[in-house]
């Protein structure tokens, strides 16, 4: 199958995993002047991998930083219908001051997302 159509046909699915990712990050309750960064579909990269398991093709897509040079999220699909995200947050926790935020993640399938944030805990 060719990537843009594969791009094409997981878009409601991916459309709707970013906004439990971004509803997962508003739940915290950062502030509105906190400076984050949310998942959207669009500006993921997207590329084709081979499962050697199935032998079919996985879709995967990365987001990267404003300069396209470090990984902040995947949003990994799979050929059995099954998918996997997860988005960076890195900031301290908003109301649990020993903890920081890792990540959002959100894992499924259609009709059934799941997700959660992961955190660290702080150094003492």
């Amino acid at each position: 199958m060719v990537l843009a159509e594969q791009i094409t046909l997981q878009r409601e699915l991916a459309e709707a995993i970013c906004l439990r990712l971004c509803a997962e990050i508003n739940a915290l309750g950062f502030a509105a002047t906190e400076c984050l960064l949310y998942p959207c579909y669009d500006e993921a990269l997207f590329e084709l991998v081979k499962d050697p398991f199935t032998g079919t093709h996985n879709l995967l897509g990365y987001w990267y930083d404003s300069l396209k040079k470090q990984r902040i999220g995947c949003l990994n699909f799979n050929s059995e219908g099954s998918f996997y995200a997860e988005f960076d947050v890195l900031k301290a926790h908003p109301t649990k001051c020993s903890w920081c935020v890792e990540s959002v993640i959100a894992w499924g399938q259609a009709g059934n997302i799941k997700a959660e944030a992961k955190l660290l805990p702080l150094p003492q």
